[in-house]
């Protein structure tokens, strides 16, 4: 396994540098010090040529402690590339739709792409909680009207959220006593037109919600807890005041066994499990941030090894099982 591709968001292409807020960029840096040869692209520079997938692809190095990418790209067939990184932001629009599609020309014998653009596709990380129904918290996903007022009259504290949306974007708090209930279910409906995730308020949101980090069917131990500011009821701020030292509870530790079947069979191999009392309400599976520094600071330890070692363990056995079968 030497050439390895990153498919970044357009934000972190257009600043490139060691932003340690930033998973995809410890994924590049730890790579490269590894010796791989790693390439960045976009979802907008994935395309199809006499049925085989291309990108232009920018090689990346290590600079004085820092990461830089050539100016110029390279042509590349994603079927050189053993190991692929699908990881843009959403919103997950037909413009990420397309790049997926693209992505699935590759072939799965001797690339693997992390995560399965079929999952991508497939799989939503607000609606996706629903197959694991001992860990999903009570809801419905719908843009009626009464559906969703009923559940709201039923439940007195609900949290209603976009399903295609990331960093908390869209969501919106609602009880039964408030003003503004057709106000706030127009506006995340789009009058109704669009399917939303409406969820039962967790009271214990007040100590946050906890991420748990799965990398290729392990949850790891170390995680954090993501806490509201004070304007808000939830995390929106990524800094080291909203995040606190958080450990798995023995409840929380069951929660590998019943999903990495699952995941493995969907082809999800990186994702974020945000927690809350022991419920799980989103599995981040697009571009799921594992706040890299501020374990590292918390624990004291070097994450980004623990991750990338499992990554290219499980990468290493997953392609030779492939050419075996062959």
């Amino acid at each position: 396994m030497q050439n390895i591709l990153i498919i970044i968001d357009d934000i972190e292409f257009k600043y490139f540098e060691f932003n340690q807020l930033v998973t995809n960029f410890w994924f590049v840096h730890e790579f490269c010090l590894r010796g791989y040869n790693v390439f960045v692209s976009l979802k907008s520079k994935l395309f199809l040529k006499n049925n085989l997938p291309f990108a232009l692809c920018y090689k990346t190095k290590i600079q004085e402690e820092d990461i830089v990418k050539n100016d110029v790209a390279d042509e590349i067939c994603l079927n050189d590339f053993q190991l692929i990184f699908f990881r843009p932001d959403p919103p997950l629009d037909n413009d990420y739709i397309n790049a997926s599609h693209v992505l699935s020309y590759v072939n799965e014998k001797s690339t693997l792409i992390m995560n399965s653009p079929r999952a991508i596709r497939e799989k939503n990380e607000k609606i996706y909680v629903n197959e694991f129904p001992s860990l999903a918290p009570e809801n419905v996903v719908s843009a009626d009207e009464k559906i969703i007022k009923q559940f709201l009259f039923d439940k007195k504290e609900i949290i209603i959220k976009p399903t295609n949306l990331c960093f908390g974007s869209g969501v919106f708090y609602l009880n039964d006593k408030d003003k503004n209930i057709n106000s706030i279910l127009k506006t995340a409906t789009n009058n109704f037109k669009t399917h939303v995730m409406v969820q039962e308020f967790l009271p214990e949101i007040k100590n946050g919600d906890k991420r748990l980090i799965y990398v290729c069917g392990k949850i790891f131990k170390y995680c954090v807890s993501k806490v509201a500011t004070n304007d808000d009821f939830k995390f929106n701020e990524h800094n080291s005041s909203t995040l606190k030292f958080a450990t798995l509870t023995p409840e929380e530790e069951k929660i590998e066994a019943i999903v990495k079947d699952k995941f493995e069979h969907d082809g999800i191999y990186l994702a974020g499990l945000d927690v809350i009392d022991g419920k799980v309400i989103e599995i981040n599976i697009t571009s799921p941030c594992f706040f890299i520094k501020e374990i590292n600071e918390i624990f004291k330890i070097n994450f980004e090894k623990m991750i990338i070692e499992r990554i290219e363990t499980y990468a290493k056995a997953k392609l030779e099982a492939n050419f075996a079968l062959c």
